[in-house]
């Protein structure tokens, strides 16, 4: 499978292992990672604080970026970024694009997914080689819990780490604060 890769802000500015790490993980289960050098952000930050016009930009390069029709899937280590993109695109597409923005978007929104949602429901992946003798739990974000709706997917992947002590976080579908 080829799959494009979206770095996000965040990814890109603070946590580049994490990006680098999951190009490195879909290559070693034997998928074609493909980065397009032209990628910029989301525009999740805008629309969450109001700007929705602005994104415009944003929105029609990302739909550009990773509509290529030789791109199977989108993944990204977020979900929030991929919440922006399945959802907050659209609204954007409709209320200020065009007919070419509005079908950019649903072509990439229908192949975009968040990095556990691809590994379990897409390839059918729960094993990854993954080996961390230390002691977690696991907090689900806001966006992968109610907006993507991506359920026990980072636990099944996360049970499947060999030696890892997972501790089972008591009201984790509580937000965070």
């Amino acid at each position: 499978m080829r799959i494009g890769l979206f770095a996000t802000c965040l990814g890109d500015t603070l946590f580049p292992e994490v990006v680098k790490s999951t190009a490195v993980l879909l290559a070693r289960l034997g998928h074609d990672v493909v980065f397009p050098p032209d990628q910029t952000c989301c525009g999740q930050m805008h629309v969450n604080t109001g700007y929705q016009r602005e994104p415009v930009p944003l929105v029609r390069n990302f739909a550009e970026q990773f509509g290529d029709s030789s791109i199977d899937a989108v993944v990204m280590p977020s979900g929030s970024c991929a919440g922006s993109v399945r959802h907050q695109h659209e609204i954007i597409a409709e209320r200020y694009g065009d007919a070419a923005l509005r079908a950019g978007v649903a072509t990439v929104k229908a192949k975009t997914y968040e990095l556990s949602e691809l590994l379990v429901d897409v390839l059918g992946v729960t094993r990854v080689g993954a080996y961390f003798p230390h002691r977690v739990t696991y907090h689900p974000t806001c966006h992968s819990l109610r907006m993507l709706r991506v359920g026990d997917k980072p636990l099944k992947l996360l049970r499947a780490v060999e030696d890892i002590d997972l501790v089972e976080l008591p009201e984790a579908d509580s937000c965070c604060g």
